[in-house]
Parts: structure tokens; C-alpha cells; sequence
């Protein structure tokens, strides 16, 4: 693509720019609609315009030089950390560090658990990670960029990880093993002490992607939900990968990873001094990064507390349960497995449900799509409540055009993100 002439031809005035990009943005959909059940996480107005606050405040200072330049970046970070490693029930001697999203926490996870591998469970052939099918992408991701391999299960019963297959896929290359809390797909947590337990026989790290129930699990729980173990109250788990910038409600990109011991810590450290200016030294895959994410994690930590976590968890649970028990009563549609977090999603054994969620689109509902099996995946935001009946009487219009016939599909790709 060429770049436009304009840049060439001279600067623009600031008005032209600014109408510029108010006539761009029409295009977008707005991610606090309460017809986006997509991944977009709002707890109010007044805790956007304090994270809107927060993060401003903070434009142009990068969070790699907290330690030297901006400590009160560095105490914000060492404040969410434990914050999150209490909700995880970690012991005394526990750690973590802010990372700028899921992806990096988990790569990090991943290069922890390799160079950790290297002293403590030396292998002879490609160090391994044994996966869910359900774990995120990420995971295949790291391992391609760090030279190591990734055996995903091929299964997922009852929608959860395939215990028996990940068992039979562990050699004497296998590093790490990892469940989900809960994975994205399905929102059903895989049996993490069944893993955890794996883990412990065979010596491995343990991580649990907590990356879209961290923030959400923890309340549930409190709530008085039965949950499996999830945490570190696991002895097994070795790290936890949790995003902030999803049901924590801070701006993008702010995730966190926690590790069960500082010692472990070492093993996450990069360490160069072999260049003119001295050591470079991160616990981060990236160097800069922004200031106002780890601001905004913080500033909405401290302002809704965990009876505010607590109590929009509570409303969110409503309206799953809402969604959950309408979808149900429209024949033709099944909800998959138990779903415990705050998202879920459903399809069905006799319906081309491909196109009855064409037709939802087409009505103006925003959701993600799945393909195995194929399906709709929703996640709640606590004002999803009040459109539960509009949903309801779509997707049953929906389902009875395409049990008439008047619906027909037109192809397209599921995707994540391209």
C-alpha cells in the first residue's frame, strides 16, 4: 500500500484531522453497545472515565524505566501484583510482573518454564509443552518463536481438557503442562487438579491460563459457586497468566504474570550488558511500555475494591444464567458443557447454526463465532442483563427462519482475529 499523497503534499490542519477521524470512526462499533457480546468489558461509566483519568495522566512515561524515572509506576505494579497474588492464594515469597497482554504473559510463562527446564528437568530431544485443544494460541505461538514444540490434544470431553490424552502425550521431552481458567472457547474450567496432579508426578511446571477468569473466578468463588481449585493453593502450579485489560477493566494492554516463588523470577529475567550503555534488564519480551495501562489497572483496583469486583461478577452470573436458561427452552439449541466464568457458548446437533448467527448479525448482535463444534460464543458484561429478552426473541426468530427453510447459509470463515 502506498502511503497517502497527502503526507507528501503538506500538513493538515488540526480541525481536518479531527473531523477526519470523527467521519473513520462511524464505521466502528462501539464496544460499550449493549448488543456486543463480543470481547468488550465495561463496569461503568464512572470506572471509564477514572481508568480515561488515570491513563492520560500518564501519556508519555514508559513503565520500563519505573524504577529510575517514574516510581510511582513501579509502586502501582508491586501493588496489583499483590493484590492478585492474595486473590490466587499465594504463599509468602510469591511474585509477579505486568506484561502489556495475555499473549505476553503467556510467552513469558513459556520462556520461564524453558530456561527453569534447562537445570531442573533436563531433556534430550525438542523441550515440550502438552496443551489442551482448547488452550489459546498463544502457547503454539511461544513455543515456534522460542524453538520448542507444542503437543495440543486433539479432544476436548465434556468440553474440558482431555486428561487421558495429555497423560498418554507426556515424554521425557515435556517441560510444562498447562489447564485453563477457563479456556476461551467454552468457559467449562479444565480439571486443573487432575492436571496439577500430572504435573506433580511427572515434575513439570504447571500454568493455569487465567487470562480471561482471573479477574472473575475469585468472585465467584466468594459468591459461594463450586468451583474446581484454580490457584495456587494448587502446589503443582509453577505460574498464572491473568489479564487485567478484561474483567480487571483496565485500558489495553495490561495482563500480569504471577510465579509461585521468587526464585523462580530468574528464570523470567533477560540480562544484557554487552553494548555500550550498560545492563538491560526486563522481565518483559517488549522493552517501552506505555505507563497509563499499569495506571488505570491500578486506579480501577483501588476503586471498586473486591466488593465491586464481587458484586459485577454477581450481576454477571445473572446474566448468563438468563441467557443460558432462555437459549435452552428454543428447540434445536444446546448450551456446551457447564460453563463456571462469565462467558459461554452454544450451538446446535440439527440447526446450520452458521446461519442463524449470520441472521443475528444482521440484527445487530455482535458475538464471536466458533467451529468446533460450530457455535456462538457470548461474553457477559453486567448490563448484558437488560437485553436478554431482545436477544431471546432474535435468536428464536432466528432459529424457527431456519427450521421454515427462509434462512440459507452464505460461507464464511470463523475467526478470532485476522
Amino acid at each position: 500500500m502506498n502511503p497517502p499523497d497527502d503526507f507528501f503534499a503538506g500538513a493538515l490542519p488540526a480541525v481536518a484531522i479531527r473531523v477526519d477521524l470523527e467521519k473513520a470512526r462511524r464505521e466502528d462499533h462501539s464496544w460499550k453497545d449493549p448488543r456486543n457480546l463480543r470481547a468488550s468489558y465495561f463496569a461503568g461509566d464512572d470506572v471509564v472515565q477514572l481508568a480515561t483519568e488515570a491513563f492520560t495522566s500518564y501519556l508519555g512515561k514508559n513503565a520500563l524505566y519505573g524504577a529510575l524515572a517514574y516510581p510511582s509506576l513501579r509502586r502501582y505494579e508491586t501493588e496489583v501484583v499483590e493484590i492478585l497474588l492474595r486473590l490466587f492464594q499465594a504463599r509468602p515469597g510469591a511474585t509477579g510482573s505486568l506484561t502489556t497482554g495475555g499473549t505476553e504473559s503467556i510467552f513469558m510463562a513459556v520462556k520461564t518454564a524453558r530456561d527453569w527446564a534447562r537445570q531442573h528437568h533436563p531433556t534430550a530431544g525438542t523441550p515440550t509443552l502438552v496443551v489442551p485443544r482448547t488452550a489459546h494460541a498463544a502457547f503454539s505461538k511461544a513455543a515456534d518463536l522460542l524453538g520448542l514444540r507444542v503437543q495440543r490434544m486433539t479432544k476436548s470431553p465434556d468440553f474440558r481438557a482431555d486428561l487421558d490424552g495429555m497423560s498418554r502425550a507426556i515424554d521425557r521431552d515435556t517441560i510444562m503442562i498447562v489447564g485453563s481458567a477457563p479456556p476461551y472457547p467454552y468457559g467449562v474450567v479444565d480439571p486443573l487438579p487432575d492436571i496439577a496432579a500430572l504435573a506433580d508426578r511427572h515434575g513439570l511446571w504447571m500454568h493455569v491460563d487465567a487470562c480471561v477468569g482471573g479477574m472473575v473466578l475469585p468472585f465467584v468463588r466468594d459468591l459461594g459457586h463450586d468451583l474446581p481449585a484454580f490457584d495456587f493453593a494448587l502446589p503443582s502450579v509453577a505460574s498464572v497468566s491473568i489479564d487485567l485489560h478484561k474483567y480487571g477493566y483496565a485500558f489495553h494492554g495490561c495482563s500480569a504474570l504471577l510465579l509461585r516463588d521468587q526464585a523462580l523470577a530468574e528464570y523470567q529475567r533477560y540480562q544484557f550488558d554487552a553494548w555500550p550503555v550498560g545492563s538491560y534488564t526486563t522481565m518483559n519480551f517488549i522493552g517501552s511500555r506505555g505507563g497509563g495501562p499499569v495506571a488505570s489497572a491500578w486506579a480501577v483496583m483501588k476503586y471498586l475494591g473486591f466488593s465491586g469486583y464481587r458484586s459485577r461478577v454477581a450481576n454477571m452470573l445473572e446474566a448468563k444464567r438468563k441467557f443460558i436458561d432462555g437459549i435452552r427452552k428454543i428447540d434445536g439449541l444446546e448450551v456446551f458443557g457447564a460453563p463456571q466464568g462469565t462467558h459461554f457458548s452454544f450451538g446446535s446437533p440439527s440447526l446450520d447454526i452458521t446461519v442463524v448467527a449470520q441472521e443475528m448479525s444482521q440484527r445487530g448482535w455482535s458475538f464471536a463465532r466458533q467451529v468446533d463444534p460450530p457455535g456462538m460464543l457470548l461474553l457477559m458484561n453486567g448490563f448484558h442483563v437488560a437485553v436478554v429478552d431482545d436477544f431471546l426473541r432474535d435468536l428464536d426468530e432466528a432459529v424457527s427462519g431456519v427450521k421454515a427453510g427462509r434462512l440459507r447459509a452464505d460461507p464464511g470463515p470463523a475467526v478470532y482475529t485476522v
